[in-house]
């Protein structure tokens, strides 16, 4: 799919229009062994249910499982997965000590219209030889995913190209709230956001229900679609992704949207007594 000396384009460009960051190209898959992979299978799955086990937890459910692991073994793979095993939110979302912190700012706020507030999160995607990350974002309104990008990295990067893309898609929403992880306190990322005057807010330190609804869009894609399939690179997984986040958006009607999709709720127009 990429051409890195044939096509016209720089990779870097070939890169943006598929969705990927640049160091994903070069991806090679992890030599993890095939019983770690599959031990890391299971621990994203429990973590999505439980977001609260850390390392010992984990061990002593798998055990319960018939799998004879030890502690020192599954604080490795967690550490590997990006996963937090002390806190009940994602190694992803680790502070960084020399960024600024923001204030949360949507409690008790009513969040009534598209474009009002959007969120951001990254999540652990199991592949069949090794992992990949996901970041996404979303408009909390609507729930439409608006954006995102895969990397083989933890870097700030294609957290930043996900959220370029947002904005010239779709314009600035008020609010703009992520957890306190390092790739969303970093100057690039805040950078973005201040220049188009966009406020800032994040999740309180291990408070994984202040940003709810990327939570339950993890555990939506995990359990009804990555589960279920096995990806062997990241372009055969960002093809799969890609049709997946259309269903999502345009097919799939939520409950909490009365039954209509995100993209619905997203683009309907208001009525003549909301427009006054």
């Amino acid at each position: 799919m990429l051409e890195a000396g044939e096509s016209k384009l720089p990779l870097s460009q070939q890169c943006r229009l598929l969705g990927i960051s640049r160091s994903s190209v070069y991806y090679k898959p992890s030599s993890v062994k095939t019983g770690d992979l599959e031990l890391m299978r299971l621990i994203d799955e429990q973590y999505l249910k439980t977001p609260f086990y850390g390392s010992r937890s984990m061990t002593h459910h798998l055990k319960r499982q018939g799998y004879p692991v030890n502690r020192k073994r599954i604080q490795r793979l967690m550490r590997q997965m990006g996963l937090e095993a002390i806190y009940p939110k994602p190694h992803t979302s680790r502070k960084h000590p020399g960024h600024k912190v923001y204030p949360y700012l949507l409690r008790d706020l009513a969040v009534v219209r598209p474009n009002q507030v959007w969120a951001a999160d990254i999540t652990y995607i199991p592949m069949n030889r090794g992992f990949m990350f996901l970041m996404v974002v979303m408009d909390w309104h609507s729930r439409k995913v608006l954006s995102w990008r895969l990397s083989n990295t933890l870097d700030a990067e294609f957290c930043v190209a996900a959220l370029q893309e947002a904005i010239t898609c779709y314009g600035t929403p008020e609010i703009f709230n992520t957890d306190q992880g390092a790739q969303f306190t970093s100057q690039a990322f805040i950078n973005v956001l201040e220049a188009q005057s966009i406020a800032v807010s994040m999740d309180g330190r291990g408070r994984i229900q202040d940003n709810i609804f990327i939570e339950r869009l993890w555990w939506t894609l995990k359990y009804q679609y990555l589960y279920l399939r096995s990806f062997d690179s990241a372009l055969e997984l960002r093809r799969g992704l890609t049709e997946w986040f259309m269903f999502y958006n345009s097919q799939r009607p939520h409950q909490t949207l009365d039954g209509l999709t995100p993209d619905e709720v997203y683009y309907a127009q208001p009525t003549l007594a909301e427009a006054a």
